[in-house]
This record gives C-alpha cells, structure tokens and sequence, in this order.
C-alpha cells in the first residue's frame, strides 16, 4: 500500500491507485475525444415514484421498444470497447426490469465495474440487494433529497420512500455492498443540505453525490438556487469534506472544482502564512484532501467494491517498502517487460513515499495547477482531472437505445440499434463541439478555470437555448483578456 510522507515522522496510509488490472480508469490516460469516462445507460423509463425533478419523466409501465437483453448485452460489449469506463444502470427504477440481475452479471463478466441506481421503494427487499451483489454490482448510488421523511418523500411524491431507502442503505452496508448518495440540490432541501450531510456521516457511505437542478424533465427553473445559492453550498460542501467519513463530489455543477481550486490555494497560503514551508503546506493540504474513509481498510475510492470481478484476476499484490527498494524494483519490472500498468502502480507508490502527487510532480506544483481539482486526482474515483462535462467524458444512452450527450441535454446524437456506441461518441459533430471548449462563449470561453470547469452544458442550454453559453448559475468573473 502507498504511503503519502506528511512529514519526516508520520505517514498515512493510501489505498491503491486506479489502474487497467482493477478495472478502473486511469484518470491523466483517457482521453476524452476517444472513450467517455463515465457511460450512464437508462434500462427503462418505467418507476413507482413520480419525482418533482425527475429528468426521465418515468412513467408507471416499461416502453415496450427498451433495448432487450440481447442488445444490452451488444451495448455493454460496445462500452467495453472504449477500455473500462465507469458503467451505470439507472433508470426510471431498473428494477422495473426483470433481467436487470443478469445485465449486470454480464457487464461484470466482461470485466466492467458495475454500478446501479435504483429507486427507493418496496422493491428494494434484502433479498434483491443480496441479489445485486451476488451479480457482480460494484456500487449501489440510491438518491436521498432530505434528511427527513417530511421533505424527501414531498420530493419523491410517495409516503415511505424515506423509510425504503435508508433501509436499504443499511441492509447493503451489512452485506458489504458499497454505497453512493445522490442528492439534488433545489428550493425544496437548500435548507437541509447540511442536515442530509450529518444523516449521511452516521449510515457508512462511501460517496455523496450532490447533484444541483438542471432544468429538463420534470425539473422547473423556478426550482433552481441561485448563483449565489450554489456558491455558498459550495463553500459548504467543501468544509464537509474536510470532516465527513466519506467522500463529496458534485454533478451538474463543474463549478464546485473552481470553489475547491480556491480554497485549496488559500489553504496552502494561510499555512504558509503560518510558518510552514511551501513544500510542508502543499502535504498538508494533500493530505487533507484525501477523503477520511480513505483510512479504512479495504477503502476504495470513490466507493468500489474490494471484491474481485472478472477484470481482477491475477492482480499482483501492493508492493511495500523504502525509496530505495521501490526504484529497484521498478527497474527489474521494466528490464522484465512488465506490463506499464503494473510498473506505473509501484511509480505511484514510489511517488507518494517521496511526498509527491501521483503523476510524480512536486506537491506545490502540483496543487498550484488549474487542470484539477484535487491533490491527487488518480484517488478519486468520483471525478476526473480534467473535468467531465456534458459529451466530454459523458455519454448517455436512454431506454430505446437513442444517445445523448447527458441525461440533462436532450440532443439525440445517435442511435445504437443503428451505430456503434464508440462510432457515435467520436464522430458525432455535437459531441466534437461540447468537448472543444475553447468554442464554449461568454466568460466560459476565457475563464481561467475553464478546462477544469467548462460549466454545466445541460444546464446552459435549458437556461439560454444554447449549449456552448456560459454556465448561467456562477457567480465567478474572471478578468477578461485584452484584445
């Protein structure tokens, strides 16, 4: 196991670093013009629940075009072909689908690391959860809007969805199954997002992620908090982060990496401000920013499975030891021919034994850079480094098999009963266009946090009509370059 040197007396323990053996993507590797990092595909659109902000739209019974279990199976081949991007099931409720246990049996078979986001109702039994995890399921992600059945379930507009889902939280933490949250983030609970963070630090998750209102579907603009609204949850979730057991990321708010940026900086000056050495802050703030489950055993980040699927057969075990060992071994790896991404886990290690960040460069160096968000980028499962947005690392594949940049932006660019998957994600004019940021307009186009940012597509199109506006709900004015 990596070790990170906070000092010249203390170290803490890092989980292992992402890598093709794990089946987890390699974050500074993929680039986002050849495979997504993230695919999300809708199963169907059926689900007892009826959401004021549901982006489905479900409704009550299944289309009876869904993709069938044949051509899911095509699909998940086609998803793996991109290498191993993280694969979601959601839905509507996936659980409306009979064969939903054997397509993620299938997706783990080939070597994907499955996740699942299911609603809360009565379906979810003990016995469907021992299911999920006896297929292969990596991660369950079930939504929590409030921190009381008073407001989740006026969210989720049925009576007992509260009691549903926090039972079923619990039951899949006492078999193991590791635990994502989703929260939306609207008028309705911007009071009570502190309230959901303290419920959630008592039910052993391993992710909150916390989503902010994009105007389609069922979701209203009056709904939407304002600017400043989203800058001071920001500013919140940040804190959290500092103290929660698990880890804080947020979705269709690129924004919040501009606030983490900010306040890591100012961090890094305030100790040093403080008397410590630039070298001694930047550890400190590295060190700081590794989410506290990251100290449990068998932690993986961002909330994966330690149990081995398909793709992990044969993985070689961490290698311990000093500076010294490591770079010989590296060496003797490297004159043997081992796979690089066997060689880069131990460079990984070697590096943060050295007090460095995972791609080896000095930890202020590193911290000071505005291509991401965090101290160390490749612990952090959740997010990538450089900024998953709308088509770019995104791809979104709804019930009939039609593709969209994100489930948030309804431009269809293309059909997977008709292209491939791979075809349609390179090739589509959209999906070139959304991943060309210097194109992106207004203070989007010339901000300094805009590769790590970019703004929320989704959310400038349903405000403005037009995908490549700036994000229309931040707050930030970057000084705008001469002409």
């Amino acid at each position: 196991m990596a070790v990170l040197a906070s000092n010249a007396s203390q170290s803490t323990a890092l989980p292992p670093l992402q890598g093709e053996r794990t089946g987890k993507p390699s974050f500074a590797s993929v680039d986002f013009d050849l495979a997504p990092f993230i695919v999300i595909w809708e199963v169907t659109r059926a689900c007892d629940l009826r959401c004021v902000h549901c982006r489905a739209e479900a409704i009550p019974l299944r289309h009876p075009l869904e993709l069938s279990f044949k051509e899911g199976c095509t699909l998940i081949d086609q998803i793996r072909a991109f290498g191993h991007p993280l694969f979601v099931l959601t839905g509507g409720d996936p659980l409306k689908r009979p064969d939903i246990f054997d397509l993620i049996r299938y997706g783990d078979e080939v070597g994907l690391r499955v996740a699942l986001t299911p609603s809360g109702t009565q379906l979810m039994t003990p016995n469907v959860i021992q299911r999920f995890k006896d297929a292969g399921l990596s991660r369950l992600a079930v939504s929590l809007d409030g921190s009381c059945a008073e407001i989740h379930d006026t969210f989720r507009k049925v009576d007992g969805s509260f009691a549903w889902t926090v039972a079923s939280i619990r039951e899949a933490r006492r078999i193991g199954l590791p635990v994502q949250i989703n929260t939306t983030v609207c008028k309705h609970n911007l009071k009570d997002v502190r309230a959901i963070a303290e419920l959630l630090g008592t039910l052993d998750i391993a992710l909150w992620s916390v989503f902010f209102l994009v105007p389609t579907g069922r979701g209203l603009r009056g709904d939407i908090v304002s600017a400043r609204e989203h800058e001071d949850v920001f500013h919140l979730l940040y804190d959290l982060s500092k103290t929660m057991p698990y880890d804080i990321k947020t979705t269709a708010a690129q924004h919040y990496r501009r606030v983490v940026v900010q306040r890591r900086r100012q961090d890094l000056a305030d100790l040093v401000a403080q008397g410590k050495s630039p070298e001694e802050a930047a550890r400190i703030v590295q060190e700081n920013a590794v989410p506290k489950i990251a100290k449990a055993a068998g932690y993986e980040p961002g909330g994966w499975s330690t149990g081995e699927t398909a793709a992990d057969k044969g993985t070689p075990p961490p290698v311990q030891g000093s500076a010294e060992e490591l770079r010989a071994k590296i060496a003797r790896m490297k004159a043997g021919g081992a796979p690089a991404f066997v060689v880069q886990k131990i460079e990984a290690q070697l590096h943060a034994l050295e007090g460095k960040a995972a791609d080896g460069s000095a930890p202020i160096e590193f911290l000071t850079r505005q291509d991401t968000a965090r101290a160390d980028a490749a612990m952090d499962i959740g997010r990538s480094a450089k900024g998953v947005n709308d088509g770019n690392g995104f791809v979104f594949i709804d019930h009939i098999g039609l593709v969209y940049p994100s489930g948030f932006l309804p431009f269809v660019v293309g059909d997977v009963r008709k292209a491939s998957l791979v075809d349609i994600y390179r090739e589509s004019p959209i999906m070139k266009e959304l991943r060309a940021y210097p194109k992106l307009k207004g203070k989007c186009g010339w901000c300094d946090f805009r590769d790590v940012c970019g703004g929320s597509r989704s959310r400038s199109y349903g405000i403005t009509g037009d995908y490549l506006a700036s994000e229309p709900y931040c707050s930030y004015y970057p000084p705008k370059p001469k002409a």
